[in-house]
């Protein structure tokens, strides 16, 4: 863990979302946090570690003002506080006026306005966290679904840095061996062999696989996809659409080309975040709003992550949808073989018949009964995770990926030079850079530009 820094000034920022609510709340973190909010307020007794006190918010702060609303005051003493430094919170109402009068005042009194993510790049630099808890939090903040918000509580937790931190052990002890081999040659130390680099050079690549792998879910976790639903007119594309997020977002009529601009809605499949995409129904159209309506779809399709190519089963195929199902074929895509109850008992064999040899999974479904629909996202679901299981401590943004695939290809380089019998001195040069790289997943080694991008990212207050 980096080092503590010494920090002079006291930042204030509020902490609450802007506008009017039950409860607001201005921070305060630095030396000066106490002796400013006692001045800010009129506190109804001593500040005690992790007591509220009732305080009075008082219209001027000259003694004897009218009191325009109550407060309570919580103290956190250093260490012992988020920071690490004096901690100091204090909970109005809601209302913006007063915590405008609140945080004018407490600048006023020499802190200074917070930068985003002050308060917790201040915890991050005194040893509270490391940079993938810090950056937990903020995914904490921003998680629209359950399963975001418990894979930022586990990141919180420190299930990440849990995971690694084995691997790095055992880099270290490899590289304090083949180090103290080097520097105590002389004193008849023992060398370590070819054989025993190359054994322990293996035992850390299948932690290092294993995550790896998980950023294929961690990071559709964390960012979510894009499915387009796609088709021919009147094929049930906006039917299903609705089906899929549960209510009535798209219109629905018998006439053909209803839908021309995309109509979007996020929905969680199983706590996985999923953008949907009803396009306009691909035809060879006249209307120019139609054409545009259809251009904007094969956009939508291009730039999706996942498609659903929805078929009506009473229509044979045609060359437009033989054409479409030739393009999705080799990608993440299902087929809705549609109107399953209005068909022919053989309809739908039929069209899964056509569609074979593409290696595209079809299904039956009916968006006016339900039928299918259930098996319908359930694919999507798979198709979405690719099949990976959640588990605690995952990859969840490229900075997370980059850093292990940087290690593993470090490690593979020392084993390729350990097999070739160059010196433990270059084997070294290549530890090292693995061990950098891990290191700087967790913040010991990052720079301070990285460390500017990514609490720039967080909200102000935090």
């Amino acid at each position: 863990m980096m080092q503590p820094e010494t920090t002079t000034d006291t930042i204030t920022a509020i902490s609450t979302p802007p506008g009017r609510g039950g409860i607001g709340i201005v921070r305060l973190s630095g030396s000066l946090s106490t002796s400013i909010a006692a001045q800010v307020v009129s506190i109804r007794g001593p500040l005690e570690h992790a007591r509220a006190r009732l305080a009075n918010v008082l219209d001027t702060p000259e003694a004897g003002s009218g009191c325009i609303d109550e407060a309570l005051v919580t103290w956190f003493a250093a260490p012992n506080s988020y920071t690490g430094e004096d901690l100091v919170e204090i909970a109005a109402h809601g209302s913006p006026v007063v915590l405008d009068l609140l945080l004018r005042r407490a600048l006023e009194l020499g802190a200074r306005l917070a930068e985003p993510g002050e308060f917790t790049e201040r915890a991050f630099l005194a040893g509270k966290l490391d940079l993938t808890q810090a950056e937990a939090v903020r995914d904490l903040i921003e998680a629209h679904t359950l399963t975001q918000a418990r894979q930022a509580a586990s990141q919180m937790g420190g299930a990440l840095s849990l995971r690694v931190q084995p691997i790095k052990q055992a880099l270290v002890e490899l590289i304090a061996q083949l180090e103290a081999g080097i520097d105590f040659a002389e004193d008849d130390v023992e060398v370590t062999s070819q054989a025993e680099i190359a054994r322990r050079l293996d035992e850390l690549g299948p932690p290092l696989a294993a995550l790896d792998a998980s950023f294929a879910r961690g990071r559709i976790v964390h960012d979510g996809l894009t499915l387009a639903i796609v088709g021919r007119p009147n094929a049930g594309k906006s039917s299903l659409f609705n089906r899929l997020v549960e209510r009535d977002r798209a219109i629905v009529t018998a006439s053909p080309g209803t839908t021309r601009d995309p109509v979007t809605e996020r929905i969680s499949l199983n706590g996985i975040p999923l953008e949907l995409v009803d396009t306009a129904g691909l035809r060879a159209a006249e209307e120019e709003a139609e054409k545009m309506g259809i251009a904007r779809s094969r956009e939508a399709l291009a730039d999706s992550a996942l498609a659903l190519v929805v078929l009506d089963a009473t229509q044979p195929l045609n060359d437009e949808e033989r054409s479409l199902l030739a393009a999705v074929a080799g990608r993440p895509a299902v087929v809705a073989i549609n109107k399953c109850d209005l068909a022919a008992t053989d309809a739908v064999g039929a069209h899964e018949k056509a569609i074979g040899g593409l290696g595209i999974d079809t299904m039956a479904t009916s968006a006016l009964t339900g039928q299918g629909i259930a098996a319908l996202r359930e694919r999507i679901l798979t198709l979405a995770t690719g099949g990976a299981a959640s588990e605690p401590g995952m990859l969840t943004n490229l900075r997370h990926q980059q850093a292990i695939a940087t290690a593993r290809a470090a490690l593979s380089d020392a084993a390729s030079a350990n097999a070739k019998q160059i010196p433990d001195e270059m084997i070294l040069i290549d530890l090292y850079r693995a061990l950098w790289a891990l290191d700087s997943l967790t913040g010991q080694t990052t720079s301070d530009d990285i460390l500017q991008l990514i609490f720039s990212t967080f909200c102000i207050g935090k």
